[in-house]
Protein backbone atom coordinates (compact mmCIF):
# COMPACT_ATOMS: atom_id res chain seq x y z
CA UNK A 1 0.00 0.00 0.00
CA UNK A 2 1.52 3.20 -0.72
CA UNK A 3 1.12 6.46 1.06
CA UNK A 4 -1.87 8.12 -1.15
CA UNK A 5 -3.96 4.37 -0.74
CA UNK A 6 -3.01 4.63 3.24
CA UNK A 7 -4.05 8.25 3.38
CA UNK A 8 -7.38 7.85 1.75
CA UNK A 9 -8.36 4.67 3.89
CA UNK A 10 -7.44 7.31 6.36
CA UNK A 11 -9.44 10.14 5.56
CA UNK A 12 -12.82 7.36 4.41
CA UNK A 13 -12.82 6.91 8.18
CA UNK A 14 -12.16 10.69 9.31
CA UNK A 15 -15.05 11.61 7.01
CA UNK A 16 -17.36 9.05 8.22
CA UNK A 17 -16.42 9.78 12.23
CA UNK A 18 -16.68 13.38 11.73
CA UNK A 19 -19.93 14.02 8.89
CA UNK A 20 -23.38 12.74 7.50
CA UNK A 21 -21.66 11.73 3.99
CA UNK A 22 -23.86 11.22 0.98
CA UNK A 23 -22.57 10.25 -2.47
CA UNK A 24 -24.11 10.86 -5.52
CA UNK A 25 -23.71 9.76 -8.96
CA UNK A 26 -20.31 7.73 -8.48
CA UNK A 27 -21.47 5.79 -11.74
CA UNK A 28 -20.19 8.67 -13.97
CA UNK A 29 -16.47 8.76 -12.75
CA UNK A 30 -14.81 7.30 -15.77
CA UNK A 31 -12.72 4.06 -14.82
CA UNK A 32 -10.17 4.53 -17.21
CA UNK A 33 -8.35 7.67 -19.13
CA UNK A 34 -7.70 10.90 -18.39
CA UNK A 35 -10.56 13.39 -17.19
CA UNK A 36 -11.12 16.84 -15.49
CA UNK A 37 -13.17 16.76 -11.85
CA UNK A 38 -14.42 19.93 -11.74
CA UNK A 39 -16.02 20.96 -8.52
CA UNK A 40 -17.33 24.14 -6.98
CA UNK A 41 -15.21 25.00 -3.88
CA UNK A 42 -16.67 25.17 -0.02
CA UNK A 43 -13.69 24.14 1.94
CA UNK A 44 -10.22 23.30 2.75
CA UNK A 45 -11.63 19.69 3.00
CA UNK A 46 -12.90 19.42 -0.66
CA UNK A 47 -10.02 17.36 -2.25
CA UNK A 48 -10.56 14.63 0.62
CA UNK A 49 -14.51 15.12 0.16
CA UNK A 50 -14.09 14.97 -3.29
CA UNK A 51 -11.53 11.93 -3.44
CA UNK A 52 -13.24 9.24 -0.57
CA UNK A 53 -15.24 7.63 -3.60
CA UNK A 54 -12.93 8.00 -6.17
CA UNK A 55 -10.72 4.87 -6.85
CA UNK A 56 -8.46 6.42 -8.59
CA UNK A 57 -5.56 8.82 -7.79
CA UNK A 58 -6.20 12.59 -7.66
CA UNK A 59 -4.13 15.32 -8.71
CA UNK A 60 -4.81 18.84 -7.96
CA UNK A 61 -3.56 22.27 -8.29
CA UNK A 62 -2.76 23.94 -4.76
CA UNK A 63 -1.56 27.75 -4.04
CA UNK A 64 1.98 27.91 -3.84
CA UNK A 65 1.87 28.79 -0.34
CA UNK A 66 0.80 25.73 1.18
CA UNK A 67 3.86 24.06 0.29
CA UNK A 68 5.85 26.77 1.70
CA UNK A 69 4.27 25.24 4.98
CA UNK A 70 6.94 22.85 6.51
CA UNK A 71 4.63 19.70 7.34
CA UNK A 72 1.64 20.49 5.01
CA UNK A 73 3.74 21.18 1.98
CA UNK A 74 5.49 17.44 1.73
CA UNK A 75 2.11 15.74 2.19
CA UNK A 76 -0.09 17.52 -0.12
CA UNK A 77 2.66 16.47 -2.92
CA UNK A 78 2.84 13.24 -1.80
CA UNK A 79 -1.02 13.39 -2.31
CA UNK A 80 -0.93 14.21 -5.72
CA UNK A 81 -1.10 18.45 -5.25
CA UNK A 82 1.20 20.68 -7.55
CA UNK A 83 1.39 24.51 -6.76
CA UNK A 84 -0.18 27.24 -8.74
CA UNK A 85 1.10 30.90 -8.52
CA UNK A 86 -2.68 32.64 -8.59
CA UNK A 87 -3.34 35.54 -10.30
CA UNK A 88 0.54 35.40 -12.15
CA UNK A 89 -0.34 33.66 -15.45
CA UNK A 90 1.16 30.38 -14.39
CA UNK A 91 1.47 28.56 -17.60
CA UNK A 92 3.93 26.40 -16.54
CA UNK A 93 1.23 25.07 -13.56
CA UNK A 94 -1.43 24.76 -16.99
CA UNK A 95 1.19 23.08 -18.78
CA UNK A 96 1.41 20.65 -16.39
CA UNK A 97 -2.16 19.90 -15.92
CA UNK A 98 -2.87 19.49 -19.51
CA UNK A 99 0.13 16.96 -19.50
CA UNK A 100 -1.65 15.06 -16.27
CA UNK A 101 -4.72 15.10 -18.47
CA UNK A 102 -3.11 13.99 -21.36
CA UNK A 103 -1.20 10.95 -19.12
CA UNK A 104 -4.12 9.34 -18.04
CA UNK A 105 -4.61 10.36 -14.80
CA UNK A 106 -7.13 12.33 -13.00
CA UNK A 107 -7.15 15.99 -12.50
CA UNK A 108 -9.09 17.81 -9.68
CA UNK A 109 -9.98 21.40 -10.28
CA UNK A 110 -11.82 24.33 -8.45
CA UNK A 111 -12.50 26.77 -11.11
CA UNK A 112 -14.09 29.29 -9.31
CA UNK A 113 -10.31 29.95 -7.83
CA UNK A 114 -11.42 30.93 -4.33
CA UNK A 115 -13.69 29.50 -1.77
CA UNK A 116 -17.19 30.42 -1.62
CA UNK A 117 -18.56 31.21 1.77
CA UNK A 118 -22.34 31.25 1.05
CA UNK A 119 -22.20 27.87 -1.00
CA UNK A 120 -23.32 30.14 -4.08
CA UNK A 121 -21.07 29.31 -7.32
CA UNK A 122 -18.95 32.11 -7.98
CA UNK A 123 -17.96 32.86 -11.54
CA UNK A 124 -15.90 30.27 -12.98
CA UNK A 125 -12.24 31.26 -14.68
CA UNK A 126 -11.68 29.97 -18.09
CA UNK A 127 -8.80 27.72 -17.09
CA UNK A 128 -10.72 24.71 -16.79
CA UNK A 129 -11.78 25.19 -20.46
CA UNK A 130 -8.21 25.65 -22.00
CA UNK A 131 -7.00 22.58 -19.87
CA UNK A 132 -9.61 20.62 -21.52
CA UNK A 133 -9.34 21.93 -24.49
CA UNK A 134 -5.97 21.55 -25.14
CA UNK A 135 -5.63 17.71 -23.44
CA UNK A 136 -8.51 17.06 -24.86
CA UNK A 137 -9.86 15.35 -21.59
CA UNK A 138 -13.40 15.17 -20.76
CA UNK A 139 -14.81 17.21 -17.54
CA UNK A 140 -16.97 14.92 -14.79
CA UNK A 141 -18.74 18.17 -13.08
CA UNK A 142 -19.25 17.69 -8.94
CA UNK A 143 -21.07 19.40 -6.83
CA UNK A 144 -19.91 19.77 -2.62
CA UNK A 145 -23.06 20.90 -0.57
CA UNK A 146 -23.56 21.51 2.82
CA UNK A 147 -25.43 24.38 4.51
CA UNK A 148 -23.83 27.18 6.51
CA UNK A 149 -20.36 26.48 7.87
CA UNK A 150 -18.32 22.83 7.89
CA UNK A 151 -19.04 21.56 11.75
CA UNK A 152 -18.46 18.45 13.29
CA UNK A 153 -21.53 16.03 11.89
CA UNK A 154 -22.52 18.63 9.22
CA UNK A 155 -24.33 16.62 6.63
CA UNK A 156 -22.11 16.50 3.21
CA UNK A 157 -23.56 15.51 0.06
CA UNK A 158 -21.02 15.17 -3.14
CA UNK A 159 -22.58 14.67 -6.62
CA UNK A 160 -20.82 13.79 -9.63
CA UNK A 161 -22.69 14.82 -12.68
CA UNK A 162 -22.66 13.06 -16.31
CA UNK A 163 -18.83 13.73 -18.25
CA UNK A 164 -18.91 16.54 -21.12
CA UNK A 165 -16.58 16.15 -24.04
CA UNK A 166 -15.09 19.39 -25.29
CA UNK A 167 -17.55 18.95 -28.30
CA UNK A 168 -20.41 19.22 -25.93
CA UNK A 169 -19.13 22.44 -24.52
CA UNK A 170 -18.70 23.76 -28.02
CA UNK A 171 -15.11 25.29 -27.63
CA UNK A 172 -14.50 26.31 -30.89
CA UNK A 173 -11.29 28.26 -29.90
CA UNK A 174 -9.26 30.21 -27.55
CA UNK A 175 -10.79 33.70 -28.20
CA UNK A 176 -13.06 34.92 -25.50
CA UNK A 177 -16.02 34.45 -27.00
CA UNK A 178 -15.76 31.36 -27.25
CA UNK A 179 -14.27 30.40 -23.69
CA UNK A 180 -17.02 32.59 -22.62
CA UNK A 181 -20.07 30.30 -23.89
CA UNK A 182 -17.84 27.07 -23.15
CA UNK A 183 -17.55 28.71 -19.62
CA UNK A 184 -21.68 29.16 -19.39
CA UNK A 185 -22.52 26.25 -20.60
CA UNK A 186 -20.15 24.21 -17.63
CA UNK A 187 -21.27 26.90 -15.08
CA UNK A 188 -24.72 25.70 -15.94
CA UNK A 189 -24.01 21.91 -15.51
CA UNK A 190 -22.37 22.77 -12.25
CA UNK A 191 -25.41 25.04 -10.78
CA UNK A 192 -27.79 22.22 -11.52
CA UNK A 193 -25.77 19.66 -9.88
CA UNK A 194 -26.02 21.80 -6.74
CA UNK A 195 -29.23 21.95 -6.78
CA UNK A 196 -29.51 18.56 -7.31
CA UNK A 197 -30.35 17.87 -10.77
CA UNK A 198 -28.16 15.17 -11.27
Amino acid sequence: MNFYSFARVVCIAFVRIAFHFRVEGVENLPESGGFILCSNHRSYLDPVFLGVKVKRELSFMAKEELFQVKVLGPVIKKLGAFPIARGKGDTGAVEFAIDTVKAGKVLTLFPEGTRSKSGELLKLKSGVIIIAAQSQGIIVPSAIVFEGKLRFRRRVTIRYGKPISCEELEVAGMDRQSLKHAREKLTLKMSALLEGQN
